[in-house]
C-alpha cells in the first residue's frame, strides 16, 4: 500500500508539474495513474510478491529459473530433491501461494528430468578432459517419457470446472478448443499461479503479452480472469500458428518466445520442430512433449492432427 500511496504522489506531483496553471480534475488524475499503472506496473506480482528471508528458497528460485532457460535437460533433476522441500514452505504461506501453485504444475518437469538422468547414458569420460553435458534426449523419446508420465496423473481437481467453462472460448477464436488443456501444463488451472518471471493466472501470460492481446492489468488484473485470460491464450496461440503453420512450434513459442524459435529454425535450416526441439531451452523442451500428451491422454487428440485456425 506505501508503494502505491508512493506511485500515487509521484503521479500528482508530475501531472501538476506538466499542467503549468492548468486546472486538474480528480478525474484526470485518476485517468493519469490507471495510465501509468497500465504502462508500467504489474500490480497483482507486486502485491503477491513474497518477503522471500529463506536463503534456500531464495537460491532455488535462481537456480530452476536459470536451468529452465538453459541448455540441458538432465540438469533439472538436480532440483527435485529441493523442489519437494520449498513446495511445502510456500503452500504454508499465503503471500507465497501464487508460487507454489506455479510451483506445483512443474513439479513433473523435474520427475521427468530424473527419470532421463537414470535412462540416458552419461557421455564417455575422456582422459584429462572437463566432463561432457548429458546429452538432451530425442524428441520421440522426450513424447514417450511423457505420455507414460501422464498417464498415471489425475486430471486436475478444477478441471471439471475450467475445461467446459472455456472450450467454447478457444471455439470462439476459432482454435482448436482441446488447446484449452494448456492451462493444465502451465496452471494445473490454478488460477492464483505467478510465475518468478511475473507470467500470471490459468495460462500464465507475461505482462506485455497479456497487454498486446487486449487485457488489462490495472485495476484488476485480466489474467486471473478464467475467460479473458483464455480469449488472450486462444487469440496467442492462433498468433503463432499462423506465424510458424505447425502447433509443436507454436507451443514451443508460446513458451519460450516466437523468437527464440524462429532463431532456431534460421540457424538450422528447417521448419521442423524436431529439427530444433533439442536445442530448444529446457523448459521448452519438455513443455512441447507434455502438452501433446495431455492432449493424448485427456482429449484422445493428437497433436499434430489438430486443424489450423479458422480464419
Amino acid at each position: 500500500m506505501k508503494f502505491f500511496r508512493c506511485v500515487l504522489i509521484l503521479l500528482v506531483s508530475s501531472l501538476f508539474a506538466r499542467a503549468a496553471g492548468d486546472t486538474i480534475s480528480l478525474p484526470d488524475v485518476l485517468a493519469g495513474a490507471q495510465q501509468f499503472a497500465q504502462d508500467n506496473l504489474d500490480t497483482n506480482v507486486l502485491n503477491a510478491l513474497p518477503k522471500m528471508d529463506d536463503p534456500v528458497v531464495q537460491q532455488f528460485f535462481s537456480d530452476i529459473q536459470t536451468n529452465f532457460q538453459g541448455d540441458y535437460v538432465v540438469n533439472l533433476a538436480a532440483l527435485r530433491q529441493t523442489a519437494q522441500v520449498v513446495l511445502p514452505l510456500l503452500e504454508s504461506r499465503d503471500d507465497t501461494q501464487p508460487y507454489a501453485a506455479w510451483l506445483a504444475a512443474r513439479m513433473d518437469y523435474l520427475d521427468v528430468a530424473d527419470e532421463i538422468r537414470l535412462t540416458i547414458p552419461p557421455p564417455a569420460v575422456q582422459t584429462n578432459q572437463p566432463p561432457l553435458p548429458a546429452p538432451n534426449p530425442p524428441p520421440q523419446k522426450e513424447r514417450e517419457l511423457w505420455l507414460k508420465k501422464v498417464s498415471v496423473v489425475p486430471w486436475p481437481a478444477l478441471a471439471n470446472e475450467y475445461v467446459p467453462e472455456l472450450k467454447p472460448v478457444f471455439t470462439a477464436q476459432k482454435v482448436p478448443p482441446e488447446l484449452v488443456w494448456v492451462a493444465e501444463v502451465e496452471s494445473g488451472f490454478d488460477r492464483r499461479a505467478v510465475s518468478p518471471a511475473g507470467a500470471a493466472g490459468l495460462f500464465q501470460l507475461m505482462p506485455e503479452t497479456a497487454k498486446r492481446f487486449g487485457l488489462s492489468l490495472w485495476p484488476r488484473d485480466q489474467r486471473y480472469q478464467p475467460e479473458p485470460s483464455a480469449t488472450a491464450s486462444a487469440q496467442y496461440l492462433k498468433f503463432l500458428y499462423d506465424r510458424f503453420h505447425d502447433w509443436r512450434l507454436a507451443l514451443a513459442a508460446y513458451n519460450c518466445g516466437e523468437g527464440e524459435v524462429q532463431k532456431l529454425l534460421e540457424r538450422y535450416k528447417t521448419q521442423s520442430y524436431d529439427d530444433i526441439a533439442e536445442h530448444l531451452p529446457a523448459e521448452t523442451q519438455m513443455y512441447v512433449p507434455r502438452v501433446e500428451a495431455v492432449l493424448q491422454q485427456r482429449e484422445g487428440a493428437n497433436l499434430e492432427q489438430l486443424p489450423a485456425p479458422q480464419s
